[in-house]
């Protein structure tokens, strides 16, 4: 089976954007994604087997280590002067804006950016080789 990189980003997203609720199951022989949400979004759609040894859970950001983790990693590496800072701001609800909002202080939001998401794309990578998925691009 060979999946899209992009695909498989989408549908991490998607379980990230709301773990509780989202869920998303790749299909190991035909490597389509099946998208489901409590909110009813995709419920109709899934196959009976969708609990079977056919499909993987998609996992979640934070399941991948890319949640607080990554976070902490950046800034010890580029701003390691406001370490005490960001873990404070990581106490609190909103955190993610806060964060960015001190990053663009910085001049560090894309830099951020671009840590993130080549962070991700190993994890996936890491990932779909642990799972026997092949990744296109």
């Amino acid at each position: 089976m060979n999946i899209k990189l992009a695909d498989l980003i989408a549908a991490i997203d998607f379980v990230s954007a709301s773990p509780y609720e989202n869920k998303a199951f790749l299909h190991k022989t035909s490597g389509e994604i099946y998208w489901q949400s409590e909110e009813g979004f995709g419920l109709e759609d899934l196959p009976e087997d969708i609990d079977g040894e056919n499909y993987l859970e998609i996992p979640s950001n934070h399941e991948l280590d890319l949640g607080k983790h990554l976070v902490m990693e950046f800034v010890y590496e580029f701003l390691p002067d406001a370490a005490s800072e960001v873990q404070a701001i990581f106490r609190k609800k909103g955190a993610y804006s806060r964060y960015k909002s001190l990053l663009d202080n910085h001049d560090l939001l894309d830099q951020w950016h671009q840590y993130q998401a080549d962070a991700q794309e190993r994890a996936i990578r890491e990932w779909c080789e642990e799972n026997g998925v092949e990744v296109d691009g």
